[in-house]
């Protein structure tokens, strides 16, 4: 029974640390060399090379889902509200 319980809390720790967060806000600034977008609330996360960059333009509002990873937030998904 303890060997269960283990698993479950170890399964439910890796789930809950693989999903970092949600942000949303108007983008201030993208930055292609450094593949960084920047929203209006000052906060940075890490773009991915494969991502459409010129869909990302600043006053466009966004929705972005990140993880932690090596102390930067790193993009996972994103959606641009029509």
């Amino acid at each position: 029974m303890r060997t269960l319980l283990g698993a479950i809390a170890a399964t439910m720790l890796v789930v809950t640390a693989a999903f970092a967060g949600q942000a949303e806000g108007k983008i201030k600034k993208v930055d292609k060399e450094t593949l960084t977008l920047t929203l209006d609330n000052g906060k940075s996360y890490k773009l991915n090379a494969e991502m459409d960059l010129e869909a990302l333009t600043p006053g466009t509002d966004i929705v972005i889902a990140y993880d932690v990873s090596n102390g930067e937030n790193v993009i996972t998904d994103m959606e641009l509200p029509q």
